[in-house]
């Protein structure tokens, strides 16, 4: 099993510190209940480096923004792990689908 970061969907709008790869990050995460879409804010050392990164079903989060230095530096992936679910929903946020963690070497 992955590490995991627990999104907690009662809390929404929230923000929350994390350390990741030994940095320290906040995230805010969003929904739009109308499309049916959690973003996330991400912030580092008081800067915003990103607002509205979708969680979309197996894409890591800011792949296509990732600029060294600024971001994690690990893959982060909405993945169901059981290979059930292919989409990010409200209903299966945290139910089934998580944002888990690659920190293996590599």
């Amino acid at each position: 099993m992955l590490d995991r970061i627990e999104i907690i969907k009662d809390l929404i709008p929230y923000t929350f510190e994390i350390s990741l790869a030994d940095e320290l990050f906040n995230i805010t995460v969003n929904y739009n209940s109308y499309a049916d879409l959690f973003t996330l804010d991400l912030e580092k050392d008081g800067r915003i480096i990103c607002v509205g990164e979708p969680l979309i079903y197996g894409v890591p989060l800011w792949k296509n923004l990732f600029i060294c230095g600024s971001y994690p530096e690990l893959s982060i992936v909405p993945l169901d792990e059981s290979g059930e679910m292919n989409t990010v929903t409200y209903e299966n946020l945290n139910e089934t689908v998580f944002l888990t963690i690659d920190n293996t070497e590599g």
